[in-house]
């Protein structure tokens, strides 16, 4: 195997690495969306109708948003590495992430503050806080 098959190689399995963590992403909001429309029904039909019950659903929307912001930080960084990767003559086949940790947009703080992010969580955030002024 010559040093180009070999980047072409740690190119793709890069990429799925990038994909399972955009996959573990969408999950993520997934989850988070299944969960908080259950209580909504639970709310609905049984005498769940408790402002703390529907306060506390404020606790998986802020889960799942920091965890959705940890799978978006790890992309990012593993997007620096496959642009570094593709630059490279031959390769090792190393992932070393912290090279990249000082880079524009490379923190798990700028990530969970993503404008995608916070449109999707503050939205279901605002949801719940609808239901429950209304209860």
């Amino acid at each position: 195997m010559n040093g180009t098959e070999k980047v072409v190689k740690h190119l793709e399995m890069t990429q799925t690495v990038i994909n399972r963590l955009g996959r573990n992403s969408f999950l993520s909001k997934s989850w988070s969306m299944t969960i908080l429309i259950a209580a909504m029904v639970l709310i609905a039909k049984e005498n769940l109708q408790n402002q703390y019950f529907v306060l506390s659903l404020f606790l998986p929307i802020a889960g799942f948003w920091i965890l959705d912001g940890y799978f978006l930080w790890q992309e990012r960084l593993f997007r620096y590495v496959y642009d570094d990767i593709r630059q490279q003559t031959d390769t090792d086949f190393k992932m070393d992430l912290g090279n990249h940790k000082g880079k524009l947009k490379s923190s798990w703080i700028s990530a969970i503050f993503s404008v995608t992010l916070i449109i999707f969580y503050l939205i279901e955030a605002l949801f719940v806080g609808a239901i429950a002024y209304f209860f």
